[in-house]
Parts: structure tokens; C-alpha cells; sequence
């Protein structure tokens, strides 16, 4: 569980002056029209708990304070984090790498925000849809061809295990793109803003481990016919099951919709 929330300050009116690190792939966001329609997608407010990845300089920060939210925030960067501690001293801002956070420890219902390094995006989204025990909505700027990835209907070039993942979690919504003109320093790739909203009970992936398992067996050989991928696996069992999804043998991974991986998943590996 987050520390005891605090209620900032309002926004001050001065900037963090901070180099940028290319070693932890910082390109701040300065523009606040931008940062302002990002965290307005959250759609926090009053009694919401919120976590921000990654505040930086505080551009979603500000407009996060003035919803009312009780707001958290993991920062890597020491230095950027003891900046934002002074320019809201109550603000509960805890030095920590979203890659190696316990997102188990998130009790209660929680929306997520972030403007996210591309380099650590999809392995911070893929742990969180799954770990954060009642994530209401995430909202994540990320760098275009993964917001594609997230989004991606089965039998399309960006569909693959990130898809297929995340899918079986949240309801992804791709909401616009980013130019590298909002950012210091300037990206070489355009940017874009997907909105996650955690799937119904029922309709959400309960046992993660089979899936977990498959995924990487199934895309990291996505041109072979799926018949070649299992063949150590296969029998009469995945015959039948192919035949009652209506689905040929020789289909491949990226044929498969989130629903049926779950299913040959459990199927495949039944004990895990």
C-alpha cells in the first residue's frame, strides 16, 4: 500500500530545471496544452487515487493537483524527485524503478498515468494490467508503434503477445498521436496516447501462467503455421479443439483473438 495520501499545494508557477538523462530516456513534455489533455483523460477527481510513472517536471502533475485526486507518484530520478518534493512539499513522491515496483502492493481501486520512456513501456504496462490488484484506468503516452502494438486487432502486422496480453486485461483505446515538437529533447518518433480500462470480472483473465507461458512459445515463431509451433504439445485434444473453434491447424498466432488464445492456453498447459 502507497503512503498516507497528502493534499498538494496548489501548482506553482516555476519550472524544474533539469538536464535531460539519455541514460533513463527522458524527453520532458513542455507544453501544457498537450500535458493538460493527457491527464484529462484520466478522468480523476475527488476521491480517486492516483499513481503518475514518471512525473519528471511536473507537466501532468499540475493539472492532476487541481482534479482533487489523491496523488502518488514513482520517480526513478532522484534529483527530478527531490525538485518536485520542494515545488509541492506535500506532494508523496517515492524514489523507485516502475520496472522493478511490487504493483501487487496497489490495495483498492487505483488509476495510473504516465508519459512513459519508450525503451521500458511495454514491459511496464505488460507487469501492471496484470499485477495492480484493482487498476480502474490506466493512461499512458508511449511511443507510437507500441500504442499500435496495444491496440491491434487479431490479423494485423502489429498484432502480437503485447496485444494479446494487455487485451486479456484491459479494454485498449488509442486516443490521439503526439508530435515531437511538445518535447525537450525532441523524439525522433512521433508519440501517442492509449487509454486502458480494467475488462469486467468475468470477462478478465484469471489464470495468467498458461497464457504467460504461450505467448512467447506462439510469436516468437509467428510466421510458423501453429500445427509446427505445438507439435511437441500435440493430440487429439487440440484436434478436436481447432475443429470446435472452427479454426484450421495451419493458422497462425496472429489469427488467434485474446478469447482463444486464453482458452488453448488452458488447454496446453492445464496444470499451470
Amino acid at each position: 500500500m502507497m503512503p498516507p495520501a497528502f493534499r498538494a499545494e496548489g501548482p506553482k508557477t516555476h519550472r524544474v530545471a533539469h538536464r535531460p538523462k539519455r541514460s533513463l530516456g527522458q524527453n520532458f513534455l513542455h507544453d501544457q496544452g498537450t500535458a493538460w489533455k493527457i491527464a484529462d483523460a484520466l478522468e480523476a477527481c475527488s476521491g480517486h487515487r492516483v499513481l503518475e510513472i514518471g512525473p519528471g517536471r511536473g507537466a501532468l502533475t499540475c493539472r492532476l493537483l487541481e482534479s482533487g485526486c489523491d496523488l502518488y507518484a514513482l520517480e526513478k530520478d532522484g534529483v527530478l524527485a527531490g525538485e518536485l518534493k520542494k515545488r509541492w512539499p506535500e506532494f508523496s513522491v517515492t524514489v523507485a524503478d516502475a520496472l522493478r515496483f511490487n504493483w501487487t502492493k496497489l490495495d483498492g481501486p487505483w488509476r495510473i498515468i504516465g508519459n512513459l520512456p519508450y525503451n521500458v513501456a511495454s514491459p511496464i504496462i505488460w507487469d501492471l494490467v496484470a499485477d495492480v490488484p484493482r487498476l480502474e484506468r490506466g493512461v499512458f503516452m508511449v511511443q507510437k508503434e507500441v500504442a499500435q502494438r496495444l491496440a491491434a486487432a487479431p490479423g494485423s502486422r502489429s498484432y502480437g503477445a503485447l496485444s494479446v496480453w494487455v487485451q486479456s486485461h484491459v479494454q485498449v483505446r488509442g486516443l490521439f498521436t503526439v508530435g515531437p515538437q511538445v518535447f525537450h529533447p525532441r523524439p525522433k518518433v512521433d508519440s501517442a496516447v492509449v487509454r486502458l480500462t480494467t475488462l469486467a470480472p468475468k470477462e478478465r483473465l484469471q489464470h495468467s501462467d498458461p497464457l504467460r507461458r504461450l505467448l512467447p512459445l506462439c510469436f516468437q515463431q509467428r510466421r510458423k503455421q501453429l500445427k509446427t509451433i505445438l507439435r511437441p504439445l500435440w493430440g487429439d485434444h487440440l484436434d478436436q479443439w481447432f475443429q470446435d473453434q472452427a479454426l484450421r491447424p495451419e493458422s497462425r498466432p496472429e489469427e488467434l483473438s485474446p478469447c482463444r488464445f486464453q482458452l488453448l492456453a488452458n488447454l496446453v498447459f492445464p496444470s499451470y
